[in-house]
C-alpha cells in the first residue's frame, strides 16, 4: 500500500503583475491567522488600504526576482517535490501545494485522494512553528480533508527547527562560505507581531513571556513558541559551525510596525555598518526556498542599507532549494527519523 507526501510552502503570485500580486495579497493576508485583528478590521485594512496600494510595488519586487522559468520560490518548491518523490521510491506518492494561490491545498489533497493512500504524511515547509504560518497550512488541511468518505491516517508534522538533517542541510550550505572571513554573521527570521507570541504563550498559561531569556531552551511550555524555536535553529547553528559567541546575532525581518520580534535585521546591519564592519554572512534558517525575502529584502535591499552605513559586503547563504542534504531531510523528517 502506497504512502502519501503532502508538501506545503507558503506561496507565491501566479506571475509579478500588479493584478496577480493584488490576488495572492489579498488571499494571504484576509487570513484571520496573518492578521489577527477583529474581521470588520482586517476587512477593511487589507482590502482598502494595503493591497490597492501595496500590489504596485510588490508587483516590482517580484519582477526584480522572477526567472525565465517563473517565482523562484514555486520553481524551487517543484524540483524539490520531484527529487522527494525520485528518493522515496515507488510506495510513496509526492503532492506539493501552496497554501495560498496555486497549486492549491486543495487540488494537492484530490490529487492524493485518488491515489487511495494508507497514509498521507503533512509537511508544512515552515521549520519554525508559527501559527500565522504552520497553524494557518494545518488548518486548511484538515478544512478540506474533513468531508472525505475515508481519511487515511494523518501525519502532521508541525515543526522540524532542530531536526538533525535539517540542521545538517543548513550546515552544508553555511559551510561553502567561511565565516572567520566575515565581520559578523547574522541569523536572520521572518518577524512577526510580538502579541502572537504573547497568545501561543498563553495557551499555555504562561503569560509572563518578556521575548528574552525564556527562549534560550525548549520547555513544556514555549516548544511551540516561534522565537524560542528560532533560537534553537541558531543555538544548532552556531554549535555545528563553531561561531563564536559576541560574533552572530539572530534578528527578525519584514517587519510592519514596531512591534514585532526584535532585534529587527535592518537595524542591526545599519549598527554593524556604522561600528566599522565591512563583511556580513546572512542565513535566512526559516525560509527553505529563495523567494523574495531572501533574494531582495536581504541580497538587495540589506546590502544598499549596510554600503550607505559603512559597509561593503553582505553575503546571503543559499537557501535549501532543492539541494541533495534537503532531499535526505525531507525524507528523515518525514520518516519520524
Amino acid at each position: 500500500m502506497k504512502e502519501a507526501v503532502l508538501l506545503i510552502n507558503l506561496g507565491t503570485p501566479d506571475a509579478p503583475t500588479a493584478g496577480k500580486v493584488g490576488k495572492y495579497l489579498t488571499q494571504f493576508l484576509n487570513d484571520r491567522r496573518v492578521i489577527d485583528i477583529n474581521p470588520i478590521g482586517r476587512f477593511a485594512l487589507v482590502n482598502l488600504i494595503i493591497v490597492p496600494f501595496r500590489r504596485f510595488k510588490s508587483a516590482k519586487l517580484y519582477q526584480h526576482i522572477w526567472t525565465k522559468e517563473g517565482s523562484p520560490l514555486l520553481t524551487n518548491s517543484i524540483a524539490l517535490k520531484e527529487k522527494v518523490q525520485k528518493e522515496l521510491g515507488e510506495n510513496f506518492v509526492v503532492e506539493l501545494a501552496m497554501r495560498y494561490q496555486s497549486p492549491g491545498i486543495k487540488s494537492a489533497l484530490e490529487n492524493l485522494r485518488q491515489a487511495r493512500p494508507s497514509k498521507i504524511h503533512i509537511l508544512p515547509l515552515y521549520p519554525q512553528y508559527a501559527s500565522s504560518s504552520t497553524g494557518s497550512t494545518l488548518e486548511e488541511v484538515m478544512k478540506q480533508i474533513k468531508g472525505w468518505e475515508v481519511i487515511p491516517d494523518l501525519n502532521f508534522i508541525s515543526k522540524f527547527y532542530d531536526h538533525p538533517k535539517f540542521i545538517e542541510a543548513l550546515v552544508d550550505e553555511g559551510k561553502k562560505h567561511n565565516h572567520q572571513n566575515y565581520d559578523h554573521v547574522l541569523f536572520s527570521y521572518h518577524g512577526l507581531p510580538e502579541r502572537q507570541i504573547k497568545k501561543a504563550s498563553a495557551h499555555y498559561g504562561a503569560n509572563s513571556c518578556q521575548m528574552g531569556n525564556c527562549c534560550n531552551s525548549i520547555t513544556d511550555k514555549n516548544q511551540y513558541c516561534y522565537r524560542a524555536n528560532c533560537m534553537a535553529t541558531t543555538r544548532a547553528l552556531v554549535k555545528a559551525l563553531n561561531i563564536p559567541e559576541g560574533k552572530y546575532t539572530s534578528t527578525f525581518q519584514s517587519r510592519l510596525d514596531d512591534k514585532w520580534l526584535k532585534p529587527y535585521s535592518d537595524k542591526v546591519i545599519t549598527e554593524l555598518g556604522k561600528k566599522g564592519a565591512k563583511k556580513l554572512l546572512v542565513f535566512s534558517p526559516a525560509f527553505v526556498a529563495d523567494c523574495l525575502e531572501t533574494l531582495h529584502e536581504i541580497g538587495s535591499e540589506y546590502e544598499v542599507l549596510f554600503k550607505e552605513h559603512g559597509g561593503e559586503k553582505i553575503t546571503l547563504v543559499n537557501s535549501l532549494n532543492s539541494n541533495q542534504k534537503w532531499v535526505e531531510a525531507v525524507k528523515a523528517i518525514v520518516a519520524g527519523n
